[in-house]
């Protein structure tokens, strides 16, 4: 199965139209399946009172609230139907994240593939309810979780009808940038073992070696943040990749499934073609007269693997030779 890839634009485009319309054109020169942005209505999601994260907080906005810095880096809800039809112009598939009760009526109105439901709403329950009936594949993001919350969120989605088939969860480190030390991948197996769903890795890591990785381990969906320069202002681009980075990125995980084939174990076409070359055969390692007996004295195992196999070797000891033999000649029987 092809991994999905999801270009996260997030809140890169700064609040500019303009600069997201780059995001999307960068995330189709660097073939990625699909484009995602945060639609919020900034009201919504904090009160006036919340504070910034670290990752957050920038010397040149000191002072400002959590409120005011969303507001000044979200974009206006009505401007992803814009988007949206430009991403159908591009051949991309938009999608958006809701924050709160408006933005998540607004996307229900754009008749997306999937919703996606950030780590932060994990234990919202009004929110995960809502995003139930929008009847959509899910992506849920697992930051910050522990498996009982997970497990809360998921009984809440099945108890509104979400067939388990429509969910991918997204094994995710909550920081911006994530320590290496801290991502913790083999937690995609255990989520993958805990609760039978297809499971993918929303990467926050600096770098695109981690997200490759996991598509070995096999997660199905990838997510990463990317910006058009990491140098930009705003609180998620520095620990995000830029589009050489996510071209890079994406060429290395379709190589990566390619590599991974199937889990039979066979021999390739090339590997016909080697086998008689590196593989040994039993050949005498002196000269053998008509009448001697093979013993461990006069013959030994090289290549080519065109004579009789070394595996018969307890077979050969003993035996008489038929005829006479020179040093390097395949023993025939």
């Amino acid at each position: 199965m092809k991994t999905i890839i999801i270009a996260e634009a997030g809140v890169n485009h700064n609040g500019n139209i303009d600069i997201a319309v780059q995001l999307v054109d960068e995330a189709c020169k660097a073939n990625a399946d699909i484009i995602k942005f945060q639609t919020a209505v900034p009201s919504e999601v904090v009160t006036k009172y919340g504070i910034k994260a670290d990752y957050q907080n920038d010397i040149r906005y000191k002072g400002e609230s959590q409120l005011d810095m969303t507001r000044r880096i979200h974009l206006p809800i009505k401007d992803f139907g814009i988007i949206q039809q430009y991403c159908k112009n591009k051949n991309i598939e938009f999608l958006t994240t809701s924050f709160g009760p408006i933005s998540t009526k607004y996307i229900a109105t754009l008749n997306m593939n999937f919703s996606k439901i950030p780590s932060g709403e994990i234990t919202n329950l009004p929110y995960l309810e809502a995003i139930a009936k929008l009847n959509n594949q899910i992506i849920m993001s697992t930051g910050m979780a522990s498996m009982s919350e997970i497990q809360e969120a998921l009984d809440v989605l099945f108890n509104k009808g979400v067939n388990p088939k429509q969910i991918t969860l997204l094994h995710c480190t909550s920081e911006y940038p994530a320590p290496i030390e801290n991502l913790n991948l083999n937690a995609i197996k255990t989520l993958q073992n805990a609760f039978g769903l297809n499971v993918g890795y929303s990467d926050h890591s600096l770098g695109i070696e981690v997200a490759i990785a996991a598509v070995a381990m096999g997660a199905k969906i990838i997510e990463k943040h990317f910006t058009l320069d990491r140098n930009l202002e705003g609180p998620d681009h520095k620990a995000s990749i830029e589009p050489k980075e996510l071209k890079l990125m994406i060429q290395n995980i379709r190589n990566i499934e390619l590599a991974l084939g199937s889990h039979e174990k066979k021999i390739s076409f090339g590997e016909t073609l080697n086998k008689e070359i590196v593989r040994k055969s039993i050949v005498a390692s002196k000269t053998i007269q008509k009448g001697q007996l093979f013993n461990e004295g006069n013959i030994t195992c090289k290549r080519p693997g065109t004579g009789i196999t070394p595996m018969k070797w307890k077979e050969v000891i003993g035996k008489v030779a038929k005829k006479n033999f020179y040093e390097d000649e395949l023993i025939s029987l």
